[in-house]
């Protein structure tokens, strides 16, 4: 990372930031291009190991990119707003936090984690607790993201 002054290494600073984003980007392989889809995700973050669960259709391009290759990218950020340069234009730039990580995509085929996945992404969507049923689990694909290398960046606002 470029600029150490904005690396996050505090866990409740990353729980923050996966808390209050709404999408990941996953990005996989498509051949000779990335292919990157934007999904709702629910997360588990411990002891720095992050794992996310997002969900889809039970038929697509992404389920079949996951199983040719698992091998992916994620991509976690919050606009906070801009930072003024005043009458300055060069100086102007974006509050933000964000997360990158890559690691492994994987289909949940077991029906147990598929509904703790799916409980953790209406949670982390919502802030309410849903209980998932097997049968509700028959109509989507759950897929989870291991992350194996991860890092996590801020710009704040300057108090005033």
């Amino acid at each position: 990372m470029r600029r150490e002054d904005r690396r996050i290494t505090e866990d409740n600073e990353i729980v923050d930031i996966l808390h209050s984003a709404e999408i990941v980007h996953l990005g996989l392989m498509d051949g000779e291009y990335p292919y990157i889809v934007p999904l709702h995700y629910g997360f588990i973050y411990e002891d720095g190991k992050l794992t996310l669960y997002m969900h889809g259709a039970v038929e697509g391009k992404k389920l079949d990119l996951i199983r040719s290759n698992e091998n992916a990218f994620i991509e976690i950020d919050n606009n906070n707003g801009i930072v003024s340069g005043g009458e300055i234009p060069c100086r102007y730039g974006a509050a933000y936090a964000s997360i990158m990580a890559k690691g492994k995509a994987e289909i949940v085929e077991n029906v147990e984690e598929k509904i703790k996945g799916l409980e953790l992404l209406m949670s982390n969507q919502t802030h309410r607790n849903f209980e998932i049923t097997p049968m509700m689990t028959r109509s989507v694909r759950v897929i989870k993201f291991s992350a194996e290398e991860m890092s996590a960046k801020a710009r704040k606002v300057a108090a005033k």
